[in-house]
């Protein structure tokens, strides 16, 4: 983690000596982390959208095994493992980013004890926005509203809402995260904010991409051997 902490602060140095402002910073670093992890999220979606199409196999194998929860399981995964799919796909990009948030934070409290330092260090009251210090939780609760709509938002556009957990999760997670912005420093709500502003950016350009659709060439190719079946005995 130290060495985590250590980079996020030379990286947020230099985005300080280029923009003159560290709230400016934060969303220059926040664009740069989700630019270096947007390969991993294309592979997440593509991920989940193969284990939403692959429900109707994984209900049928519940049902086959209700009475042996083991077999029931073992019977999942090889069907995961069959179509390439990961069903904590969607936890991936998160847990990444967790240990991101929590360099952050050590890495604003290291700024606002930097010997010399005035209470107001990370306060520039012309590039900081309404943000009085981005040491101090959001005054105005601007970045809490932020946090939670962005959330709700981004959770949204990948949300299948046919999964009761999934809907459950798109009310309750925007709710977790706003709480948390209203008590952390601003500069951790700014991060968050942007991750999500940006977040949805790359997931609408995710949602363009064709994506692979195992199920339908499954029945494409099952109706084509029926008909080749059927031309068969037509034929004899």
């Amino acid at each position: 983690m130290d060495i985590l902490v250590g980079g996020m602060t030379w990286v947020l140095e230099r985005f300080f000596d280029l923009s003159g402002s560290y709230g400016i910073a934060i969303i220059l670093l926040t664009i740069a982390v989700k630019m270096l992890l947007y390969p991993l999220s294309v592979k997440q979606m593509r991920s989940m959208k193969i284990t939403q199409q692959l429900q109707p196999k994984i209900k049928q194998m519940q049902e086959k095994y209700k009475n042996d929860p083991q077999k029931a399981q073992a019977a999942m995964m090889e069907i995961y493992k069959e179509y390439g799919a990961n069903p904590m796909a969607g936890c991936l990009p998160l847990l990444i980013q967790m240990p991101i948030f929590f360099a952050l934070f050590s890495t604003l409290r290291s700024l606002a004890i930097r010997p010399g330092a005035s209470p107001s260090f990370l306060y520039n009251p012309d590039w900081n926005f309404w943000i009085h210090s981005l040491k101090e939780p959001d005054q105005f609760y601007i970045l809490p509203a932020l946090a939670v709509i962005t959330t709700y938002f981004l959770q949204k556009m990948t949300t299948n809402m046919e999964d009761q957990t999934q809907r459950t999760m798109l009310y309750t997670m925007p709710l977790v995260i706003g709480f948390f912005t209203f008590s952390l420093p601003s500069g951790l709500g700014l991060y968050w904010v942007v991750t999500n502003i940006v977040g949805a950016i790359q997931q609408y350009f995710i949602n363009k991409q064709p994506l692979p659709i195992v199920i339908k060439e499954e029945k494409a190719i099952d109706e084509g051997s029926h008909k080749k079946r059927k031309n068969t005995r037509g034929g004899n």
